[in-house]
């Protein structure tokens, strides 16, 4: 280990002595000041974020390979880093309302993000086993963070229980790829693939458990079980958070593995990726339908979403595609950040203790009672349904483009189609804003408001000049 291997890290390593550092002074000193609490933890994510943008993506491989900052990674960790702050945001006053203001809540959030920036740098299997699991236990205890409330520690039980089960395979998957290809290292699994000495039984074997695990923290069916459940019973801001920074990690190991790992076993994988999108998306589109709990429809439309990713990565082992899915996939997780933290944040505003106001019906006469907050809510609801003028609609656009070019057109119909029924589920909260009578009861400081304020107009804002964003997603992907 030398120095230049601890500066690949120096984001993820800085992000952790701060959250341990913060967890002391939180303890000792800050203890009746959360504010201040709050407040380091974003500049902590702040400075992680320059931190990222600052390397560039140029210093490549350390520690014998098993890290590699590249522009994919620097993407990603900028992205995770702005999810963290988003997640503050979220947070603060929430947790003030709801009687769980304590400044742990904000230690594990920077965990969290440490975990999943370390798995957006992760170039070994073994790495990303660590990473997985740094970002995953500080979530299973914020999900449980509002007890001794039934439905959250029910919502943590479930989660570590279905999470660690979800481990379990990842770990079979990688025992079996060591034992095919006797390394953990992603560039050593492709030489040896390339080079003829891999058992390519075992191989696929393997790389079938591990889709399981990804499958998990990605919400993808049939592996979605735990999501309605541990999205409604968490704290509305533990939900937020988790509904796009597990996503993002999930799909950031993912497409590394896949694309550089796996290239050889797309005969294999395809049929797979192709079967789990178009259920993912199916599934997810249909049973929101019927939700009348805003948590619980947020809930089958992340998993709705999983699926168009999945969708535009089912492309990854077509000649000439990989660099197109990757790109696509990484715009569309921007634009989901954007939607999703914009979303939860107007749920956030409208809850009360005791879980009141998630309901759908609760949302009847914002429009009137409270016009930006319904205009914003509506262009989130747009972008969710992929409609311009919204970022959304871009990111769609791109994703059913890599799937029509890889020649997967029938999937990419299927997109097309279920993006149309998730119109119906979107737009009934916008119809219920503006075309129902009633008086809904809004809360939230002015961090919530400006949060609520910059996603909605950076959605807008993105969806007509979009060309820088898939500029930044497209170069990250040439040095990937």
């Amino acid at each position: 280990m030398s120095l230049s291997d601890l500066s690949t890290l120096l984001p993820e390593i800085m992000l952790v002595l701060w959250a341990s550092a913060l967890l002391l002074l939180d303890a000792v000193v800050l203890k009746a000041r959360r504010g201040w609490t709050a407040f380091l933890a974003v500049l902590g994510l702040a400075v992680a974020l320059g931190l990222a943008l600052a390397q560039g993506g140029g210093l490549g491989a350390a520690f014998g390979g098993m890290v590699v900052s590249d522009g994919f990674a620097t993407f990603l960790e900028a992205l995770l880093a702005l999810s963290g702050i988003l997640g503050v945001v979220l947070a603060y006053d929430y947790l003030e309302r709801q009687g769980l203001a304590r400044g742990e809540y904000y230690v594990l959030l920077l965990f969290s993000v440490a975990g999943m920036m370390l798995m957006a740098k992760a170039a070994d299997l073994l790495v990303m086993f660590l990473a997985l699991e740094l970002f995953s236990i500080p979530l299973y205890v914020l999900a449980g963070f509002a007890r001794p409330r039934v439905e959250s520690e029910e919502a943590a039980l479930k989660y570590f229980l279905l999470g660690a089960l979800a481990a379990a395979f990842f770990v079979y998957g990688i025992a079996l790829t060591y034992g095919a290809t006797d390394t953990t290292l992603i560039s050593g699994i492709a030489a040896a693939v390339e080079g003829g000495s891999a058992n390519l039984t075992l191989l696929a074997l393997g790389s079938g458990l591990i889709l399981v695990g990804f499958g998990f923290k990605v919400a993808a069916v049939p592996f979605h079980m735990w999501t309605p459940d541990v999205y409604q019973g968490s704290p509305s801001s533990v939900t937020g958070f988790m509904a796009v920074g597990a996503k993002m990690a999930g799909f950031a190991a993912l497409l590394r593995v896949l694309v550089l790992a796996f290239p050889a076993l797309s005969e294999q994988l395809t049929p797979i990726l192709w079967v789990l999108a178009a259920v993912t998306m199916f599934l997810g589109n249909i049973v929101a339908l019927v939700q009348k709990n805003i948590k619980r429809m947020l809930a089958y439309s992340s998993i709705a979403h999983a699926g168009y990713m999945l969708l535009a990565v089912t492309a990854y082992g077509m000649p000439g595609m990989s660099q197109d899915v990757v790109a696509a996939v990484l715009f569309y997780l921007l634009a989901y950040m954007l939607a999703n933290f914009g979303a939860w944040a107007v749920v956030i505003a409208l809850e009360r203790t005791e879980g009141k106001g998630l309901e759908i019906a609760d949302y009847a006469g914002l429009g009137r009672k409270r016009p930006w907050l319904a205009l914003a809510m509506t262009v989130f609801m747009l972008s969710f349904a992929g409609m311009p003028p919204t970022v959304g609609f871009v990111g769609k656009f791109y994703l059913f483009r890599a799937a029509i070019q890889a020649g997967f057109v029938g999937l990419a119909i299927i997109g097309v189609l279920t993006s149309v029924i998730s119109v119906y589920y979107y737009m009934r909260v916008v119809t219920t804003m503006y075309m129902k009578e009633g008086s809904p009861e809004t809360q939230g400081d002015g961090w919530l408001r400006l949060g609520v304020a910059v996603t909605a107009i950076v959605t807008v804002v993105l969806g007509i000049a979009f060309a820088p964003a898939f500029r930044w997603a497209m170069q990250a992907v040439l040095r990937l």
